[in-house]
């Protein structure tokens, strides 16, 4: 393994070995009593490593197996460094300050102490406790919100470091293939197992403490967010502490929603995740900030640092890869203070708007919905109105809704041919021809009362069927 340090050292059982690590070489290899998994005595090894007797009686296996266990011990500070270090730079979000990379490396070091102990004493898996450093730094990772997923790989990516050394620690010290196969199919065995237990065992203080710290988080921040929003009178920094976000600062607010029944928070979670997603697709700065409403409603605020622009054509495609059943209401791109407060309430009406449509689309934007916004405070009145302007085109018989959006388009683009054929992606005779159709379902001519019909149009885009009447559906 290129870059790596070799430990040149004959086994010797006499040598002490580091605090912690028994030399277990030292201890009587037969009469033991011991509980193996898919470990056969007799000269066998077998459960999914070899079928075939190797001819290895269990004493000789024993016995060079303890062998590298305490030679691999003497190198316990290097090979908990160059773990360590190894893990820092294949998975990045483990890199933190100087108490966390602390505590990573503590994990490591009882980690590798316990998985060598386990080596040399081959005591039963089923004593095998995670470290008490190892569940400390899966907390301190779930409070600063790094993935679960990180945590889990780094097991995995440690324990392979691990067996990297132990295997050519195996290789130096013996030349008899067969006892070669024995004692690495036992390497394999134990070390599997243990990293089995441990994690599963971390993972669940990770979830414990996950939960436990962000209904803590969560109740602080609805706090600062409800009084932020109310225009109470609060000290920027202390809240922008509090909140672990950036108030001075262009912003987009987003209400989003689980359409169907959740249980157990399991809304919530999904919502966290495509906050997080969009944050990470859109380009924010930093992550969003995130605040529950209730078990399936979720407002969070995405941060842009100085960008005054959004690419706001990336959101269907995000939400569609990460949870395409969740519908969101999306605010304006607003600035500082005032801008949170203001993309959040644009965000709640746009939410109005999808609620009130049937069924919501998947994004409702408060820029495409602000005069609609007031319609829909009396839905029966918009309806009226709408039919009245838009005449048998409103309704959604035939080709009808195509050619409602051709003219929509149209108007939009400022009445141009070329531009409405761009962006729908068509040829302009074909717009042609379908405004043209469209022109002879209107009541009147598209040139009169064009305001009237362009508001009409984008009321009915956005509402949909709860602007039909019993008769058009």
């Amino acid at each position: 393994m290129a870059g790596r340090p070799a430990i040149h050292r004959l086994w010797d059982p006499h040598t002490p070995t580091r605090p912690g690590v028994p030399n277990v070489a030292t201890r009587p290899l037969l009469g033991r009593e011991r509980v193996i998994p898919g470990h056969v005595r007799g000269g066998q090894v077998s459960a999914g490593g070899y079928s075939q007797p190797v001819g290895v009686d269990e004493a000789s296996v024993d016995a060079r197996l303890a062998a590298i266990a305490s030679i691999v011990s003497d190198g316990f500070t290097r090979i908990g460094r160059d773990i360590t270090k190894v893990l820092l730079t294949e998975i990045p979000e483990l890199q933190g300050d100087e108490l966390l990379e602390g505590l990573l490396h503590a994990s490591v070091e009882e980690n590798v102490s316990a998985m060598l102990h386990l080596l040399g004493l081959q005591v039963s898996l089923d004593s095998v406790a995670v470290p008490s450093a190892a569940a400390e730094y899966a907390r301190r990772l779930a409070q600063r919100g790094v993935s679960v997923i990180a945590l889990v790989r780094a097991y995995r990516v440690g324990h392979a470091r691990f067996l990297e050394w132990c295997l050519r620690e195996l290789s130096d010290q013996e030349s008899q293939p067969q006892l070669v196969r024995a004692v690495t199919h036992r390497i394999l065995q134990l070390s599997f197992g243990y990293i089995d237990r441990v994690s599963e065992q971390v993972v669940g203080a990770y979830q414990l403490e996950r939960d436990r710290w962000l209904l803590t988080q969560t109740a602080v921040r609805a706090s600062r967010v409800k009084k932020l929003l109310a225009r109470e009178d609060l000290d920027l920094d202390s809240t922008e502490s509090a909140l672990g976000y950036r108030l001075r600062q262009f912003h987009v607010a987003v209400v989003g929603w689980v359409p169907e029944p959740t249980q157990a928070g399991a809304g919530l979670v999904r919502l966290d995740r495509l906050g997080q997603s969009l944050a990470a697709d859109l380009g924010c700065t930093g992550r969003p900030l995130f605040v529950p409403f209730d078990e399936s409603i979720a407002w969070f605020w995405l941060p842009f640092g100085a960008r005054p622009n959004v690419e706001w054509g990336k959101l269907d495609a995000s939400i569609e890869a990460a949870d395409p059943t969740i519908r969101l209401g999306v605010g304006e791109l607003e600035k500082g203070v005032e801008g949170f407060r203001a993309s959040h309430y644009q965000a709640l009406t746009a939410q109005n708007v999808a609620l009130a449509a049937g069924p919501p689309r998947r994004v409702t934007l408060a820029e495409r919905v602000g005069p609609i916004a007031l319609m829909c405070a009396d839905l029966e009145a918009t309806r009226v109105w709408v039919r009245k302007v838009l005449g048998p085109l409103g309704t959604d018989k035939n080709n009808h809704p195509v050619l409602r959006e051709t003219l929509r388009v149209f108007l939009e683009s400022g009445g141009s041919y070329a531009a409405a054929a761009e962006t729908l992606n068509l040829h302009r005779n074909t717009v042609q021809y379908r405004l043209h159709k469209a022109g002879e379902l209107l009541p009147a001519p598209i040139t009169e009362r064009r305001a009237d019909l362009e508001l009409a149009l984008r009321a009915r885009d956005q509402l949909g069927s709860a602007l039909l009447g019993d008769d058009e559906e």
